[in-house]
């Protein structure tokens, strides 16, 4: 045999992986380079994982980021809302009742804690005042039905659209920021109409013929 043309079996096998797009069997593809220099010609490179496009440092760098500007963005509210509270200016938010908000009502966050449960009787005393007016027109109706006229229905109506507002406007609302702020200008207010309010409240319940021969009052 013509030892000549055997092949040499130390010498390395010529292999370009890109010829049929695939890489030979056994050889791990090159991993992604990036050169380092500005356009030379013989510019070095360096291996670069692709696993590292998912760094999770990064990941926890934006995420500080972010925590740390939350953090800035709630100091300055709780400054702003610091200076406000410090001029005087209070945000009263309707939240009461909570199905259609109206009025502002807190007791449990904004009333002392010494003074909550006198503020929750009066709470309780408003609200009886505003049922006792629409049991009142319900009753009226009634009785206004049988024959009783509708001057007294009227009369009725009127009493439960002026008292129910103004009840809250010139009694309860005072009595409930003088509460909050210790204001003895507002106490001085609650007390003088408080007293009219119980007045009223004793009138209707002996309800005199002297008005339309009380029917107007139940």
């Amino acid at each position: 045999m013509n030892r000549h043309h055997d092949p040499n079996p130390f010498d390395e096998e010529e292999v370009n992986p890109f010829s049929n797009g695939n890489a030979a069997p056994g050889r791990m593809p090159p991993l992604a380079s990036v050169p380092l220099g500005f356009g030379q010609k013989h510019d070095a490179t360096v291996d670069i994982p692709l696993d590292t496009m998912n760094d999770p440092k990064k990941k926890e760098k934006e995420l500080a980021s972010w925590e740390a500007d939350l953090k800035r963005r709630e100091k300055d509210i709780k400054r702003r809302e610091d200076s406000v509270s410090k001029a005087g200016v209070r945000t009263d938010n309707r939240n009461w009742p909570p199905f259609f908000p109206l009025i502002h009502h807190d007791i449990a966050n904004e009333i002392p804690i010494n003074v909550q449960r006198l503020q929750y009787l009066a709470f309780a005393s408003w609200l009886g005042i505003n049922l006792s007016l629409v049991f009142n027109i319900i009753a009226v109706i009634v009785c206004w039905i049988r024959g009783g006229g509708v001057i007294i229905f009227l009369l009725a109506t009127i009493y439960a659209l002026l008292g129910i507002p103004l009840s809250y406007v010139l009694w309860y609302r005072p009595l409930y920021r003088a509460m909050r702020t210790d204001s003895a200008l507002k106490f001085s207010w609650f007390f003088l109409f408080y007293l009219i309010h119980i007045v009223f409240c004793i009138f209707a319940a002996i309800a005199p013929p002297i008005v339309f021969r009380g029917k107007s009052l139940t």
